[in-house]
Protein backbone atom coordinates (compact mmCIF):
# COMPACT_ATOMS: atom_id res chain seq x y z
CA UNK A 1 0.00 0.00 0.00
CA UNK A 2 1.43 3.36 -1.04
CA UNK A 3 -0.09 6.20 0.97
CA UNK A 4 0.90 9.65 2.16
CA UNK A 5 3.55 9.74 4.95
CA UNK A 6 1.07 10.44 7.77
CA UNK A 7 -1.24 7.61 6.71
CA UNK A 8 1.77 5.29 6.51
CA UNK A 9 2.87 6.19 10.06
CA UNK A 10 -0.64 5.63 11.40
CA UNK A 11 -0.92 2.31 9.57
CA UNK A 12 2.41 1.19 11.07
CA UNK A 13 1.05 1.98 14.54
CA UNK A 14 -2.20 0.12 13.78
CA UNK A 15 -0.26 -2.90 12.52
CA UNK A 16 1.73 -2.94 15.76
CA UNK A 17 -1.51 -2.92 17.78
CA UNK A 18 -2.96 -5.73 15.67
CA UNK A 19 0.26 -7.75 15.94
CA UNK A 20 0.14 -7.46 19.71
CA UNK A 21 -3.60 -7.97 20.31
CA UNK A 22 -4.85 -9.87 17.27
CA UNK A 23 -8.52 -9.91 16.24
CA UNK A 24 -11.49 -10.51 18.51
CA UNK A 25 -11.51 -7.63 21.00
CA UNK A 26 -13.83 -4.67 21.34
CA UNK A 27 -13.22 -1.52 19.30
CA UNK A 28 -12.45 0.42 22.50
CA UNK A 29 -9.46 -1.85 23.22
CA UNK A 30 -7.98 -1.16 19.82
CA UNK A 31 -8.63 2.57 20.10
CA UNK A 32 -6.89 2.80 23.49
CA UNK A 33 -3.95 0.76 22.23
CA UNK A 34 -3.67 2.78 19.03
CA UNK A 35 -3.74 5.99 21.09
CA UNK A 36 -0.78 4.63 23.05
CA UNK A 37 1.15 3.78 19.87
CA UNK A 38 0.42 7.17 18.25
CA UNK A 39 1.64 8.93 21.42
CA UNK A 40 4.82 6.86 21.41
CA UNK A 41 5.39 7.84 17.78
CA UNK A 42 4.94 11.54 18.58
CA UNK A 43 1.82 11.83 16.43
CA UNK A 44 -0.79 14.34 17.61
CA UNK A 45 -4.40 13.15 17.76
CA UNK A 46 -7.74 13.72 19.44
CA UNK A 47 -10.02 10.85 20.41
CA UNK A 48 -13.81 11.05 20.07
CA UNK A 49 -13.58 14.42 18.33
CA UNK A 50 -17.06 16.05 18.18
CA UNK A 51 -18.42 16.44 14.67
CA UNK A 52 -21.31 18.93 14.52
CA UNK A 53 -23.72 19.15 11.63
CA UNK A 54 -24.26 22.56 10.07
CA UNK A 55 -27.83 23.01 8.93
CA UNK A 56 -28.85 26.32 7.35
CA UNK A 57 -25.88 28.06 8.97
CA UNK A 58 -26.73 26.67 12.41
CA UNK A 59 -24.23 24.37 14.08
CA UNK A 60 -26.03 21.39 15.64
CA UNK A 61 -24.47 18.93 18.04
CA UNK A 62 -26.07 15.67 16.92
CA UNK A 63 -23.77 13.42 18.89
CA UNK A 64 -21.44 12.45 16.04
CA UNK A 65 -17.86 11.68 17.10
CA UNK A 66 -14.83 10.93 14.97
CA UNK A 67 -12.95 8.02 16.56
CA UNK A 68 -9.61 9.77 16.04
CA UNK A 69 -8.58 12.98 14.34
CA UNK A 70 -4.87 12.79 13.59
CA UNK A 71 -2.73 15.91 13.14
CA UNK A 72 -5.91 17.88 12.27
CA UNK A 73 -5.84 16.29 8.82
CA UNK A 74 -6.57 12.56 8.92
CA UNK A 75 -9.78 10.92 10.13
CA UNK A 76 -9.55 7.43 11.59
CA UNK A 77 -12.70 5.40 11.89
CA UNK A 78 -11.98 2.20 13.81
CA UNK A 79 -14.03 -0.97 13.70
CA UNK A 80 -13.90 -4.47 15.15
CA UNK A 81 -16.56 -6.12 13.01
CA UNK A 82 -16.93 -9.40 11.18
CA UNK A 83 -17.46 -7.66 7.86
CA UNK A 84 -17.16 -4.09 6.60
CA UNK A 85 -20.44 -2.77 5.28
CA UNK A 86 -21.44 0.10 3.06
CA UNK A 87 -22.67 2.00 6.12
CA UNK A 88 -19.12 2.06 7.51
CA UNK A 89 -17.84 3.60 4.29
CA UNK A 90 -20.73 6.08 4.23
CA UNK A 91 -19.89 7.06 7.80
CA UNK A 92 -16.27 7.99 7.08
CA UNK A 93 -17.20 9.76 3.84
CA UNK A 94 -19.78 11.82 5.75
CA UNK A 95 -17.23 12.71 8.44
CA UNK A 96 -14.74 13.79 5.77
CA UNK A 97 -17.37 16.00 4.18
CA UNK A 98 -18.54 17.53 7.48
CA UNK A 99 -14.96 18.14 8.66
CA UNK A 100 -13.91 19.48 5.24
CA UNK A 101 -10.92 17.11 5.22
CA UNK A 102 -9.54 15.09 2.34
CA UNK A 103 -8.18 11.87 3.82
CA UNK A 104 -9.53 9.15 6.07
CA UNK A 105 -8.70 5.59 7.05
CA UNK A 106 -11.29 2.99 7.87
CA UNK A 107 -9.54 0.30 9.91
CA UNK A 108 -11.18 -2.98 10.89
CA UNK A 109 -9.12 -4.83 13.51
CA UNK A 110 -11.25 -7.99 13.38
CA UNK A 111 -9.31 -9.57 10.50
CA UNK A 112 -6.52 -12.17 10.40
CA UNK A 113 -4.09 -9.72 8.74
CA UNK A 114 -4.60 -5.99 9.26
CA UNK A 115 -3.79 -5.22 5.63
CA UNK A 116 -7.17 -6.82 4.80
CA UNK A 117 -8.92 -4.43 7.17
CA UNK A 118 -7.58 -1.08 5.93
CA UNK A 119 -9.38 1.10 3.45
CA UNK A 120 -8.25 4.62 2.55
CA UNK A 121 -10.63 7.35 1.43
CA UNK A 122 -9.68 10.55 -0.38
CA UNK A 123 -12.16 13.27 -1.32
Amino acid sequence: MIFDPLSNKVICCAIEVHRELGPGLLESSYQASLAHELSRAGIRFVQQHPMPVVYKNVQLDCGYRIDMLVEDQLILELKAVEEMLGIHEAQILTYLKLAKLKTGLLINFNVPTLRQGIKRFVL
